[in-house]
């Protein structure tokens, strides 16, 4: 069974190395963006990139600095992904925000089956 609906596509371009509150952003996002009802989160660790800075951070030979991108995605309603942005109004200092409108298609199990 499938189930399409209208949805926005939430993505916060961070680094591995940023903080919130002593430990890693990026868990701290997943952790409170669950709390805020939103139906599902992604980190996603990128092996290269570069942000406004310009500098950039690569597998190659950056390894021990830990400065990888972090991609957060999630993909909601726009009712919660508006609630989710006011968590990071909070929570970001610095980071890429993006919010698309995308049509959503979710598989699920036939409960019949």
């Amino acid at each position: 069974m499938k189930q399409q609906i209208s949805a926005q596509q939430l993505t916060i371009y961070i680094s591995e190395s940023d903080q919130w509150k002593g430990g890693p952003l990026y868990a701290a996002l997943v952790a409170r963006l669950k709390e805020s009802g939103v139906a599902g989160v992604t980190v996603l660790h990128g092996v290269e990139g570069f942000g406004s800075s310009g500098k950039l951070h690569t597998a190659r030979f950056e390894v021990l600095f830990q400065q990888m991108p972090m991609v957060v995605q999630a993909v909601d309603v726009p009712e919660r992904i508006t609630v989710a942005l006011a968590v990071l109004d909070e929570m970001l200092t610095e980071a890429l925000v993006t919010v698309q409108d995308v049509q959503a298609i979710r598989y699920m199990k036939d409960p019949a089956a």
